[in-house]
């Protein structure tokens, strides 16, 4: 397997197929509640019972996102979708698309030597890799 890595001064996110602007990263998370089959007398598991896969996530935005505040606050929240797209240079080589995603919370900072940060965190149904 060879090695790729993605710029982040060419790779984007959309949310619902707009641009998100200002976004200065993004982290997630994909992780499978298990839950071990033991054995009656011994004193290892026997196997794994796999469950639920939760996927948790983090926008990191300059500044200010009226769009992704308007969802946040939304009386009755609607799911969105969020796509990124990982690039070397123009060439895409990953596109990781998040299903069915609702923002959980946000938290802002601002700092005296820098700017304005929001960071929103999210849940979503799936994720997928391309």
């Amino acid at each position: 397997m060879s090695l790729v890595i993605a710029s982040a001064a060419t790779s984007k996110v959309t949310i619902e197929g707009e641009d998100v602007a200002g976004l200065q990263s993004i982290e997630f998370a994909v992780r499978r509640r298990q839950m071990d089959v033991d054995a009656v007398g011994v004193g290892e598991r026997i196997g794994v019972d796999a469950g639920h896969i939760f996927v948790t996530g983090t926008l990191r935005i300059r500044s200010l996102n009226s769009t992704l505040d308007e969802r946040l606050y939304a009386l009755v929240p609607e799911p969105f979708n969020m796509v990124a797209e990982l690039k070397q240079g123009e060439e895409t080589v990953k596109t990781i698309t998040f299903d069915e995603c609702f923002l959980d919370d946000k938290s802002f900072e601002l700092t005296a030597n820098g700017v304005g940060i929001t960071v929103y965190n999210f849940t979503a149904t799936r994720v997928r890799e391309e």
